[in-house]
């Protein structure tokens, strides 16, 4: 059972997940290799996908491949059995924000922002080259250079 006061506990999208240290998340010893390939897949689809379905979506071998992964992920608890196939059952990723079938880093959404506000400081407000201005300019090209490299982070971990 989760508990709601734990600092680590945060709500999103209608779900509890838990954000543990990537090394004492359970489970996070299974995803490794094809076993991740699997879990990548059926976290993008967001659907009950059948053995079939995840063998064909990955070009795998044969059908005893998928289902060893998809095993193996079952008895982790990461994903779940459905009448419809398996479907992902626990979140694993931190900082990331599934948009169809898309994963997203959460800090693309910061590096936009900051190149946005980069832009618009350099070709809309710029009026005179004062100390307070060059300073704004200074400041949000820090934020975008920290966000851009907390990005490239996240994509290199997942």
């Amino acid at each position: 059972m989760l508990d709601l006061g734990h600092p680590h506990a945060i709500y999103h999208e209608s779900r509890i997940l838990t954000q543990l240290t990537r090394d004492d998340r359970p489970g996070s010893d299974v995803l490794k290799g094809t076993t991740l390939k699997v879990y990548r897949y059926l976290f993008k689809l967001g659907q009950p996908a059948s053995i079939r379905d995840v063998q064909r979506g990955l070009g795998l071998s044969s059908p005893s491949v998928a289902e060893y992964h998809l095993k193996k992920l079952l008895q982790s608890g990461l994903v779940r059995e459905a009448a419809e196939g398996y479907l992902v059952d626990r979140a694993m990723w931190d900082s990331m924000i599934r948009m169809r079938r898309t994963i997203v880093p959460f800090q693309a959404f910061y590096v936009a922002f900051f190149a946005a506000a980069f832009l618009v400081m350099l070709l809309v407000l710029r009026t005179n080259l004062e100390e307070e201005y060059i300073f704004g300019e200074i400041v949000v090209l820090i934020a975008l250079g920290l966000s851009a490299y907390e990005f490239e982070k996240t994509l290199r971990n997942h």
